[in-house]
């Protein structure tokens, strides 16, 4: 059947003409990635007060871990760690005596108050822990994430610029809890924060991320405290956006912190990047939408199906900028995310995503599945009725 012969082939060539053009991008982009974080330079500790904001639910490997990096910083000012859960039998409270145990000259408080505010159990967290917040720069982030000494040095001397409203921090993955978690943790390292950076340095985006937000109270205040945000799933999106309508920026040091990926089955990984891709579809749809640019190798692969001499050519070459932007990772983090086998899997992986986030009109978030509704909010079933 030449007309079906004739469709193929013209597929072909529009697989491995995008996949020519997103491979042409990544390089590019990977060269601005690089150059920005060559720009790190060392941060004098500061004296400034500050109460680092850790909302917790359940457990996790390396929970005890990942939080006591945020105790062992080169700080010279008062700091408080404020940790929050909503049930008095949440397993986290463990990792939280641990910590006080372990340190016991650090001011280290727990908030166990299970008041609802809005469908945002996370959001609802931090508005009953506000109450025992003790200073006025606030750090909140994540109970994934590390970090290395300097990071509130580094922080604050990024919220110390005029003009400054907020700061947030770029992050890269590490696994876990075995193979399943390394390929997820492969994304933030080689891929999402490639599209972050030279986004951020081309003005097309203003990213405002869970792995960090610092502020002062009074900014908080002005935007309508954590409560302001109790229904909206992209809660981080929100308050930079919110930050950013009172006329100040959102500062990115060059510096990488690290995300713990947990996954230890392909299901908990399709869930998880399913929320995250249908989160920043419901925020930024146009943007998202033109995102799969990012994402060559696996059209190349296909193109390659059709047309083999010239389709092999193009894969090489989105494989070669691949294996360089893991070169470009991994020499800042000191670390290799995931081997380079698993590049492949990970891209088809991340367009499979990609593909099913538009079909996507709820998520779950800790086993509660929200419905998504408009302007990026989401209700909880029993809301729903």
């Amino acid at each position: 059947m030449p007309g079906v012969a004739l469709l193929l082939s013209a597929t072909g060539w529009v697989l491995l003409a995008v996949a020519t053009i997103g491979t042409a991008y990544m390089a590019f982009a990977t060269g601005v990635l690089a150059r920005f974080l060559a720009q790190r330079s060392p941060a004098s500790p500061r004296a400034t007060p500050v109460t680092l904001l850790k909302p917790l639910y359940g457990t996790e490997p390396k929970l005890a871990e990942n939080l006591g990096t945020f105790l062992e910083q080169d700080h010279q000012g008062p700091m408080q760690v404020l940790f929050g859960v909503q049930r008095a039998d949440d397993p986290a409270i463990t990792a939280v005596r641990a910590l006080q145990r372990r340190y016991p000259e650090a001011r280290i408080d727990l908030v166990i108050d299970g008041t609802p505010h809005g469908s945002n159990g996370k959001v609802g967290n931090l508005v009953n822990m506000m109450r025992q917040a003790a200073h006025d720069v606030l750090i909140l982030s994540d109970s994934d994430m590390a970090v290395g000494r300097d990071y509130i040095a580094q922080v604050l001397a990024a919220l110390d610029q005029p003009g400054t409203g907020a700061v947030t921090c770029l992050y890269r993955g590490r696994g876990d809890a075995g193979f399943w978690s390394r390929l997820a943790s492969a994304g933030p390292s080689y891929q999402f924060i490639v599209g972050l950076v030279f986004g951020k340095t081309r003005g097309l985006a203003d990213p405002c991320m869970g792995s960090t937000i610092a502020l002062r109270r009074e900014t908080l205040d002005a935007i309508g405290g954590f409560a302001a945000f109790a229904d909206v799933l992209a809660d981080d999106h929100a308050i930079g956006q919110a930050v950013r309508a009172r006329g100040l920026a959102i500062a990115i040091p060059p510096l990488l912190l690290v995300h713990a990926s947990t996954e230890t089955a392909f299901a908990e990984l399709w869930k998880h990047e399913l929320r995250w891709a249908a989160t920043v579809r419901g925020v930024s749809p146009a943007g998202y939408a033109g995102s799969f640019i990012a994402i060559p190798l696996p059209m190349a692969l296909a193109g390659m199906a059709i047309h083999p001499n010239y389709g092999l050519a193009i894969t090489l070459a989105a494989l070669a900028v691949r294996m360089a932007t893991v070169r470009v990772v991994d020499r800042h983090a000191g670390e290799p995310t995931a081997p380079l086998w698993m590049l492949p899997l990970r891209d088809i992986a991340s367009f499979a995503v990609f593909v099913a986030s538009f079909f996507v009109r709820s998520v779950d978030w800790r086993g509660t599945e929200l419905t998504m509704l408009d302007n990026g909010r989401v209700a909880a079933p029993s809301e729903m009725t």
